[in-house]
């Protein structure tokens, strides 16, 4: 009986690399007739097609990021619960409720607060002025109007105390319309989902710092499709995983069937080195060792004009190189050398004589 792992292994010198490519290649040119046939359709969740370029191409935000929030196991079960936690991490800035104008003649800021909006979003008036305390010497309240007057700027040692100018004013005003009044920055209309045995959070954006910051989320089970923020906050081995799942989830929405090991070899190429390579010119492509194999993938004159310029050699090592001056490609069979031993001209002859 054949033992199943020995079954799988893969034969030495075999040439994984044109295989894989080929493998996720060929149901990707299905893909993309499935993308443009379905019109409308890919625009609304990044699948197919442009999702799987954003992967290879390790872009440093999706189109469409998404963060999963799930819970503690004692808290995961009631949707009231997550519904808090929904609410608490979504970001509401003070642009949303309020209108931020500045008035430079009395050098201050002026903010507008929107009971419509604010209920909306709840968001109360006590709630913004809260957050605006900090950033003021005095506020002024005239009914939902409030007067914000600039904290004046610590001199140093030796220095004059600044006063304040219109120009600080404008960078304050500008500065308000971008501050945040209740929520965690990058996580935004995030919802309650229900899942198999629980409800969890799933948000537009992205923080994977900030959410699990909150007490009532599990800092084991936040992910989000954006793999640049899985290598920054949970590093290299994570990223490589996340690479993997979000692969195979776009070749199983499109009901396509790849080999994981195909998918898992993409994955390894792009992360081996420590940090997150696309797969391009600008990536493992691009720093190939070879100057033809190097120059065979877009760029062709930049990388021989270089190669002349510091006198680069070609070891003819790689797959394009090979074939580009036409030898035995060294994968597979052509990477096994045959020795064959000649008989000796005098034990011919002896053999001769005595027939």
């Amino acid at each position: 009986m054949v033992v199943k792992k020995t079954s799988s292994s893969i034969p030495p010198y075999e040439a994984v690399g044109v295989i894989a490519a080929q493998s996720v290649g060929e149901p990707g040119t299905q893909m993309t007739m499935r993308t443009f046939h379905y019109a409308g359709v890919a625009e609304h969740v990044p699948t197919g097609l442009p999702r799987l370029i954003e992967i290879v191409d390790a872009k440093r935000e999706p189109k469409k990021p998404i963060i999963d929030i799930y819970l503690k196991k004692s808290l995961s079960k009631k949707e009231s619960e997550a519904q808090k936690v929904a609410h608490e991490l979504s970001s509401v800035f003070i642009s949303d409720i309020a209108s931020v104008e500045d008035d430079l003649e009395d050098l201050a800021v002026v903010i507008d607060y929107s009971e419509k909006e604010g209920k909306a979003l709840d968001v109360s008036f006590n709630d913004l002025k809260k957050v605006l305390e900090p950033h003021s010497s005095k506020l002024k309240i005239s009914g939902s109007t409030i007067s914000l007057y600039p904290k004046k700027v610590k001199p140093k040692e030796g220095e004059k105390e600044k006063p304040v100018t219109a120009r600080s004013v404008r960078k304050l005003a500008n500065r308000l319309k971008d501050c945040l009044a209740r929520g965690v920055r990058g996580i935004h209309r995030a919802v309650v989902v229900k899942g198999e045995d629980e409800y969890f959070v799933r948000a537009a954006g992205f923080n994977i710092t900030g959410a699990i910051e909150h007490p009532s989320v599990d800092p084991s089970r936040v992910y989000t499709n954006n793999i640049k923020e899985v290598e920054r906050v949970l590093g290299i081995e994570a990223t490589r995983n996340s690479i993997v799942k979000e692969i195979k989830d776009v070749m199983d929405m499109q009901k396509l069937y790849v080999d994981i090991r195909h998918i898992m070899l993409i994955a390894d190429a792009m992360t081996w080195g420590g940090s997150i390579k696309s797969i391009g010119r600008h990536g493992l492509s691009g720093g190939k060792v070879g100057v033809l194999g190097r120059a065979a993938f877009e760029e062709t004159v930049k990388h021989l004009v270089n190669a002349c310029a510091f006198s680069e050699d070609e070891r003819l090592v790689g797959v394009t190189e090979n074939i580009i001056v036409g030898q035995t490609v060294p994968v597979g069979t052509g990477k096994i050398k045959l020795v064959m031993k000649q008989v000796k001209k005098k034990s011919a002859e002896k053999k001769v004589e005595k027939s």
